[in-house]
């Protein structure tokens, strides 16, 4: 299995990371600004999104290990984002959430079916 749909998700994940909830920093700024610049943000995320699913698929990767990794990649992403640029503290919940995924992730990576 290669990694590289795994490195694409990552990168995919910091730029929607930023795009959906780096605007809370500026909450000064006007709502309209926001989705524009978020929206542009978005499209650089797609740019990686799309190319490691595709990759992910074509090397043997199911849609829905391809999903729960995204997942996966997503809470890691968003919880380093909360911490360091957020200024937020990570608690029991959030270890619960993530035990929880990778048993997902688990189930999704035993066998084909």
């Amino acid at each position: 299995m290669t990694l590289t749909p795994l490195l694409l998700l990552i990168c995919s994940n910091i730029f929607m990371t930023v795009a959906w909830y780096g605007h809370l920093k500026f909450t000064d700024a006007r709502l309209w600004i926001v989705i524009l610049a978020s929206w542009g943000i978005a499209l650089v995320e797609y740019c990686f999104a799309v190319p490691a699913n595709r990759i992910g698929y074509l090397h043997g990767w199911t849609a829905g290990q391809l999903k729960i990794t995204q997942e996966i990649v997503t809470l890691l992403v968003f919880a380093l984002f909360a911490v360091v640029v957020l200024g937020e503290q990570l608690g029991w919940r959030h270890l619960g959430a993530f035990a929880c995924m990778i048993g997902a992730a688990c189930f999704m990576f035993l066998g084909r079916n």
